[in-house]
């Protein structure tokens, strides 16, 4: 006759949650160091710096054009580059 009861998993129940968020955590880490060295292929890419558009917003910000020739330059450039704009007419 067993005369110990059944007192349930113990303490050691808390142990197997923990591994298993440190081993996702793990794989998280080292697909984004990787990502890194590859240059960021999950990344949302950035906006090129030598485009059109950016060399006007350069200009803009050093202030060789005012403010009404940016858009009017901008309007421009987005119809040839395009850049994407919704039906309400703000761009994504």
């Amino acid at each position: 006759m067993n005369t110990l009861a059944y007192a349930g998993p113990g303490p050691w129940i808390l142990f197997f949650p923990l591994v298993w968020a440190a081993v996702v955590i793990g794989i998280v880490t080292a697909a984004r160091r990787v990502g890194r060295r590859r240059g960021r292929p999950w990344s949302a890419p950035g906006p090129d710096e030598n485009s059109p558009i950016a060399l006007l917003g350069h200009r803009f910000a050093a202030g060789e054009i005012d403010e009404d020739e940016y858009w009017r330059r901008l309007s421009v450039l987005e119809e040839q580059f395009g850049r994407a704009t919704n039906p309400k007419g703000r761009r994504t």
